[in-house]
């Protein structure tokens, strides 16, 4: 819930605006979700539709607890292109009860992650990170941190209000418009300005 555009396409209803947060939307994915990268997602039988949601993904490098926005920065060094998988039919459903629903998004298996690069070597600027998906050799997804409502570092802030973050944590910062399905044999590959970072088969 990081993007307007996002947040329009999933809750835009009888061509009325959807309201934005004013907050973080935080959740998160147990340990047993990542994916390492080059290894595949299985798609699951608890659900019919699966979606991917390229995301910019930080790695924290040291722990913390209520942490300053102005000091955020110095609390990751790296950054890489994550998808965050979705049981799409099933958030759906649990939406509708107005129940939990962290199944549809920490399942085994739903956190691919790309290689991590690291943010000063590579000259980039967190305020405008550029990044892009393929879906099959097709791009379905395009990006800009610019066009966040949430900065990083105000992610950061505010999820550290609430848990420690620990060296080693990932901070998926909310996808972009243009999400959709995956089946068995689809190839995704995400990029940050020209260089490929995730490499992710659909199994």
């Amino acid at each position: 819930m990081n993007y307007a555009e996002h947040i329009d396409e999933l809750h835009n209803k009888n061509g009325q605006e959807a309201l934005l947060p004013i907050e973080p939307v935080i959740f998160s994915k147990p340990d047993s979700a990542i994916i390492q990268p080059g290894k595949p997602f299985f798609v699951p039988d608890f659900a019919e539709r699966f979606d991917y949601e390229a995301e910019i993904v930080v790695r924290i490098n040291r722990a913390g607890r209520d942490i300053s926005e102005r000091f955020a920065h110095r609390y990751y060094d790296e950054v890489t292109v994550g998808i965050d998988f979705t049981a799409r039919d099933l958030q759906q459903k649990l939406r509708a009860k107005g129940m939990p629903w962290e199944i549809c998004k920490g399942f085994d298996g739903s956190a691919g992650i790309g290689k991590f690069i690291k943010i000063a070597e590579n000259g980039i600027d967190v305020k405008n990170i550029g990044f892009h998906l393929l879906k099959n050799g097709g791009t379905v997804q395009t990006g800009n941190t610019k066009d966040m409502l949430f900065s990083i570092d105000r992610i950061i802030a505010y999820a550290s209000r609430f848990f420690m973050l620990k060296t080693g944590d990932l901070i998926f910062t909310g996808t972009p418009p243009g999400v959709g399905p995956v089946q068995e044999g689809d190839v995704l590959d995400g990029f940050i300005g020209e260089q490929q970072v995730l490499h992710l088969r659909i199994k």
